[in-house]
């Protein structure tokens, strides 16, 4: 892993339905090295799941037709995609919204605007944690 792109290769879907927050989210993932694969809403996100099998999912909570809560249930009950770590994305910081995200399974909430820093930093840390996981330390 090179400095400049510490997350070469690592697979990312982020989901969310406003544009602005995709391209910046793929600029600032991209930069890093990640491989980026974008969704609009819930459905088209549960897709793109399927299609790319990422190594971390970034998922807007308020989304039309199938909100984040929602399709991160779908994501944790299926057992060939239940280990894929999901990071809620909201703008909404409150113990409830927390405590629902964790009932779906969300491995991490981060808060709407993020920045380079905060986004890289939740892909590391997931994709090294699922890492130690697989190799059984």
């Amino acid at each position: 892993m090179s400095e400049a792109q510490p997350l070469a290769g690592v697979k990312v879907l982020l989901i969310d339905d406003s544009n602005t927050i995709r391209r910046s989210g793929e600029i600032f993932l991209k930069q890093a090295g990640c491989v980026v694969v974008l969704a609009e809403d819930g459905f088209d996100g549960l897709s793109k799941v399927v299609d790319n099998e990422p190594d971390l999912i970034f998922i807007d909570v308020m989304m039309p037709r199938l909100d984040g809560y929602q399709a991160c249930a779908l994501i944790k009950n299926n057992p060939h995609f239940k280990k894929i770590p999901v990071v809620m994305l909201t703008s909404k910081d409150t113990l409830f919204d927390r405590a629902r995200g964790r009932l779906v399974g969300s491995d991490q909430y981060l808060i709407k605007p993020f920045n380079k820093k905060s986004i890289v930093e939740a892909v590391i840390l997931h994709t090294h944690k699922q890492k130690e996981i697989e190799h059984g330390n």
